[in-house]
């Protein structure tokens, strides 16, 4: 009862054909299924932007997709416009089990960001779920969906600062990699004490 599993951002726009999409992204759902059988509690996250997001490129008359900026909170990618809210590329993957204990929808503050399932990009504000974890004795996450080398890395890496111990099943992931992310996340999760299996 101290286990959980957290499902992060396995939704359509993610998914090949989406906005974002994350190679392969798909190939994650029937794995993730399967796992949820095994934990008694799941959480899934959700990306949930406002149209006009401050992370879009759209947004920076002058950049495109994948160019970086300056926030108040530090450098941030600009992203293709994906996960509006209520739009179908929001939605998780139609064959996801979605039947989980909690949706933590994150991003849907305009002017910052959200990687990690349990702080904005600011690093400060919160998503709830430390608090939710917390109140229900868990200890153990094991973490699975997309990208490896952004919202999973980052979900990872603040839970490890929470004091949580973390895996991450490579197999129900997949990344981006973006200019060489991919082994640099990998490192620092290594680097902070997060397993992988």
């Amino acid at each position: 009862m101290t286990e959980a599993l957290i499902v992060i951002d396995v939704q359509n726009d993610f998914c090949p054909g989406g906005a974002l999409a994350v190679p392969d992204g798909d190939q994650v759902v029937a794995p993730i299924n399967a796992m949820m059988q095994q934990f008694d509690t799941v959480v899934l996250t959700q990306d949930w932007h406002p149209s006009g997001h401050s992370s879009f490129a759209s947004s920076h008359p002058g950049h495109g997709p994948f160019d970086t900026t300056e926030m108040p909170y530090g450098q941030q990618v600009l992203w293709p416009d994906h996960c509006v809210q209520d739009s179908s590329g929001a939605a998780f993957h139609s064959d996801l089990r979605t039947d989980g204990d909690l949706i933590i929808r994150k991003g849907f503050r305009p002017d910052v960001d959200s990687y990690s399932a349990f702080f904005e990009n600011d690093q400060i504000t919160p998503t709830g779920l430390e608090g939710y974890l917390r109140s229900r004795g868990i200890t153990d996450l094991t973490m699975v969906g997309l990208a490896t080398d952004f919202c999973v890395a980052f979900s990872a890496l603040d839970a490890r600062r929470l004091n949580f111990s973390v895996r991450v099943v490579l197999d129900a992931c997949r990344a981006i990699d973006l200019d060489g992310s991919l082994s640099t996340q990998m490192e620092n999760m290594r680097q902070r004490g997060v397993k992988f299996a």
